[in-house]
């Protein structure tokens, strides 16, 4: 008589919803719910982990003029209220804004040693200029300039930034999200392994939709999906972003293949076709009714936590 297999842990089959709540692609003028106050920002965070987000993502901003601000000093006014306010894993971001060097991007992980911090595995143009003309007019001056000058703008993410950003945070205790725009930063990543510089469960954040990276076709998302799978095996966990109106949709087709989702207003303004999202919160309960909805559920920070072996909230620097 065979030996009964061990039971399953109990975060096996869940899937892991991120919510990225401002970023520092889209500008205020574009929604008047995109935080980017201190006290918008937590209020924002918190209201997605208590709709199901288990890692929050987060990103800081001027006050005064909604600009991206990648200070230290920025994420001290609100990382203690968003840890008080909920158990979700925290996301320090590394990418910052693509006109910031890479001392500046890892600035705000390096000081307060999150359980997790993003990292883009490659450099790409990075086009936003197309959005400009949607609006007649802008809130702030800077934000017309913004946009219009990524039609010559790479986003730099070179060998040797990413090694910087490694031997900066890992040290720390600090796992990855490591955002990948295109087919080169999966093999970028597989590099990377192979050095032994980054430690399996990689969690692998495809980017899909981003002018300048790969696109948003089913099959773009399979190809991802599918070279993720040659390269690593089991060593990873998949999640999905949508940009734009691609959000829910990529979502859906990446659960239906057994992965995590990303969403929130750094991703995507929209809540349905012509109809801004009054929150990431909205935009979380609409994920979470595609997992529920294909028969599965959505993890919780302490199921995250174990899947992505993270170090604990009890452990960060904040």
């Amino acid at each position: 008589m065979s030996k009964p297999s061990a039971p399953a842990p109990a975060s096996a089959g869940k899937v892991i919803i991120t919510c990225a709540v401002t970023g520092a692609i889209h500008t205020p003028t574009m929604s008047p719910h995109l935080p980017i106050t201190p006290d918008e920002i937590a209020a924002d965070a918190i209201g997605a982990a208590e709709a199901g987000a288990a890692i929050l993502h987060l990103h800081a901003r001027n006050p005064e003029n909604g600009r991206p601000d990648q200070t230290p000093e920025a994420f001290a006014r609100f990382l203690p209220r968003v840890k008080q306010g909920t158990d979700a894993a925290i996301n320090i971001t590394t990418g910052g804004s693509p006109y910031m060097k890479v001392e500046e991007r890892v600035a705000p992980a390096a000081t307060f040693r999150p359980e997790v911090a993003s990292l883009n595995m490659g450099s790409i143009n990075f086009g936003l200029y197309h959005l400009a003309p949607k609006y007649e007019t802008f809130r702030f001056d800077w934000e017309k300039p913004h946009l219009e000058a990524t039609r010559d703008l790479v986003f730099r993410n070179s060998f040797q930034d990413i090694e910087y950003i490694l031997e900066t945070c890992y040290g720390n205790g600090t796992r990855f999200e490591f955002e990948c725009y295109d087919i080169a930063h999966l093999y970028n990543l597989a590099h990377f392994a192979d050095r032994g510089l980054v430690k399996a469960p990689f969690f692998v954040q495809s980017v899909f939709g981003l002018l300048g990276g790969i696109g948003t076709h089913p099959e773009d998302v399979i190809h991802m999906k599918r070279t993720a799978d040659r390269l690593f095996g089991t060593d990873f966990r998949w999640s999905v972003l949508g940009a734009g109106s691609s959000q829910l949709r990529i979502a859906a087709q990446a659960v239906s293949m057994g992965g995590n989702v990303r969403v929130g207003l750094e991703d995507s303004l929209w809540a349905g076709k012509g109809r801004l999202a009054t929150s990431s919160a909205e935009q979380v309960r609409m994920a979470r009714q595609i997992i529920e909805g294909l028969g599965l559920a959505v993890a919780t920070p302490a199921e995250a936590r174990a899947l992505l072996h993270l170090k604990g909230g009890d452990q960060v620097g904040f």
